[in-house]
């Protein structure tokens, strides 16, 4: 059995917390177009999605020894260090959560993970050519190779069912995408669970509990598979609405051929031990979907808020841990300071969430607006008889509101009467 520090034992806990909010805030990636197409109620496909979970937490430590092995040196590493990179990692995931942006909590901690080493030990303490080859490299092939991919199969999903009955056709790819999401829920805890499982083990080396260049213990499989199965579960509802609803209007063929995108790109980088951000692929696959059925729109007014989020995912959180460890580098109460600040910013951040609250009864509604694309489309689309489109109301005004047009008379007539 490992010997526990105080300082390990909260390192541990806390990446267990992190684990939990990654597993939260990417229940989208696996469940949101299965929800906002109606092929599985929305408590259903987050029980679904958190039992693959943790069965894929099983698969395979490709990714967790990226994490434990690579991607920083190990020696000189101090459990503080570690702890402050999930400062980092964890508020910018709440952050991200409570707009309902999914960004990416893979790069969250390793962003984190980076500051806090560097403000620790210095750039040479990161090993940057693992940074390039497998973080940010794939973190912008996944959502191109993922979207292209997804735009090509919901074309050929058209192709292949437009002879065929609408309904049965409708019915059937439901029920792909039920197995599909399964396949993204078990890629999602091959690939995100075990970085959570990596730093542990990072934790681990550091504090002298296990020896260096070890695999993740069973204890910290099981733990990081539970944590993450039961964030998923609780489901981040807010995250769900944008990826499902607010980037484009899926069909049961897109979502389908979104979702198999996306779990192969998934599986494939978790095989090869890329620290793949499956959010990245997700967002991807479902943006190369929209624009794959004829007369699909994409909202790129939210598609641009989250490509921004992307880009200020490794920084900000890496900001952040770097102040967090230049704060617990002062002692013991200054490793206090940085846990109080933890809890009482994800209490007031959860306390801001309660004011709008967004869960499984009304995920599918959508206030997005459809932004600028959408709101030409549809100023040159007639709508139909009777009717006054939502994206035009504020730009068209309805036959209710529009001044009466002052009817054709002879000039010499007299007014009429008013009554």
């Amino acid at each position: 059995m490992e010997n526990f520090s105080l300082i390990l034992a909260i390192v541990v806990a806390t990446a267990l917390a992190f684990d939990f909010t990654n597993g939260f805030h990417d229940t989208a990636n696996a469940m949101a177009t299965t929800i906002s197409t109606g092929a599985l109620k929305p408590k259903v496909a987050v029980t679904m999605s958190a039992a693959l979970n943790l069965v894929g937490a099983f698969l395979s430590v490709e990714v967790a020894n990226t994490i434990s092995k690579g991607l920083v040196d190990e020696t000189g590493i101090r459990p503080e260090v570690i702890f402050a990179a999930l400062v980092g990692a964890i508020l910018w995931n709440l952050l991200t959560w409570l707009v309902g942006l999914p960004s990416s909590s893979s790069h969250a901690l390793m962003g984190g993970l980076i500051g806090a080493t560097i403000a620790s030990a210095g750039t040479g303490a990161v090993h940057g050519d693992v940074l390039v080859t497998k973080v940010l490299i794939p973190a912008v092939a996944a959502p191109i190779v993922a979207g292209v991919a997804a735009m090509l199969a919901t074309r050929f999903s058209y192709g292949l069912s437009k002879d065929a009955d609408s309904a049965a056709t409708r019915k059937g790819y439901r029920a792909g995408q039920i197995a599909s999401a399964g396949l993204v829920s078990l890629a999602h805890g091959t690939n995100d669970a075990q970085k959570t499982m990596g730093i542990i083990t990072l934790a681990l080396i550091a504090g002298g509990a296990i020896a260096p260049d070890s695999n993740p213990p069973v204890w910290v499989i099981l733990s990081a598979g539970l944590a993450i199965a039961l964030g998923t579960y609780i489901g981040g509802w807010r995250i769900i609405r944008t990826m499902g609803k607010g980037l484009t209007d899926l069909q049961p063929q897109q979502g389908f051929s979104a979702q198999t995108s996306a779990a192969t790109v998934i599986l494939a980088s978790s095989h090869l031990g890329f620290s793949l951000s499956t959010t990245h692929a997700v967002s991807g696959s479902v943006m190369g979907a929209g624009m794959g059925r004829k007369g699909g729109v994409v909202r790129w007014s939210t598609a641009t808020r989250m490509v921004v989020a992307w880009a200020l995912t490794l920084p900000a959180a890496a900001l952040v841990a770097a102040l967090a460890e230049s704060v617990t580098d002062l002692g013991d109460w200054g490793t206090a300071v940085v846990a109080v600040f933890l809890i009482a910013s994800s209490a007031a951040i959860w306390k801001l969430s309660r004011r709008q609250v967004v869960d499984h009864s009304n995920v599918n509604d959508t206030e997005e607006p459809a932004g600028v694309v959408t709101t030409a489309m549809a100023a040159v689309t007639p709508p139909p008889a009777g009717t006054v489109t939502e994206d035009l109301t504020a730009t068209i005004p309805s036959p209710a509101t529009a001044p009466a047009a002052a009817p054709a008379t002879d000039p010499a007539a007299p007014p009429a009467a008013t009554v």
